[in-house]
């Protein structure tokens, strides 16, 4: 009776603690880069951002759960400076002018040379870009 019992224990815990080590942490799969339309900062935000940061770009896209560092809320940049969205800090951010941890990593690519590959190197297009994904960006702030 007392081995049964103990069997049982042992069953009952290994059924409540094996699911969680049997639990994979989900994995990026690296895929080449689409060419949307550089005048839709909307679409360009579905297609190059929503998969980390998350349609709602609260930092829940299907992907974050892989990333080693979650990826930021992005509508709390405004909150978070003094009610002034900045702009300039989310450029260097997407161009990959800072040293942000989160990109230029194997996990967060930096737009900036991704940009230039799809545009033909045409700096106008790049630009236009940036300024229209950053313009997207501020729209989506918190009130």
């Amino acid at each position: 009776m007392r081995a049964s019992k103990r069997l049982w224990t042992v069953a009952v815990i290994a059924a409540f603690v094996f699911p969680l080590y049997a639990q994979e942490k989900p994995e990026i799969k690296q895929a080449p880069i689409k060419k949307i339309s550089p005048a839709s900062g909307q679409e360009m935000f579905k297609s190059y951002c929503a998969t980390c940061h998350g349609t709602d770009a609260r930092g829940d896209g299907p992907a974050a759960a892989a990333l080693k560092t979650p990826p930021a809320d992005l509508t709390m940049l405004t909150k978070k400076n003094n009610g002034q969205f900045p702009s300039l800090k989310v450029v260097s951010a997407i161009r990959g002018d800072t040293a942000n941890p989160a990109h230029g990593t194997k996990e967060m690519p930096v737009w900036g040379p991704l940009f230039r590959s799809i545009s033909g190197g045409h700096e106008g297009e790049v630009e236009q870009r940036v300024t229209n994904l950053t313009k997207y960006i501020e729209t989506l702030q918190a009130k």
